[in-house]
């Protein structure tokens, strides 16, 4: 094989084995993940269910990081 044939296909394995997202992707997922899980972690319990902290602070954390995951998806 030519030395052309021998580096086309090294780049084409090489976009093979690309991530299908970027570094910048990945760490707002990460961030998205952990307000979802904060969020998540304040609606827990059992006492005084009618706080403002497990009715309203914890429903908007885990939707932000709904919105947050999904901006990671979408962003190129």
């Amino acid at each position: 094989m030519s030395k052309e044939k021998l580096s086309a296909k090294k780049v084409e394995v090489a976009n093979e084995a690309s991530f299908v997202f970027g570094k910048q992707n990945y760490m707002l997922m990460i961030v998205g993940i952990l307000v979802i899980i904060v969020g998540f972690f304040l609606m827990a319990g059992t006492e005084d269910i009618f706080n403002f902290q497990k009715l309203t602070l914890a429903p908007i954390l885990v939707l932000v990081g709904f919105v947050i995951e999904i901006y990671a998806i979408m962003k190129k």
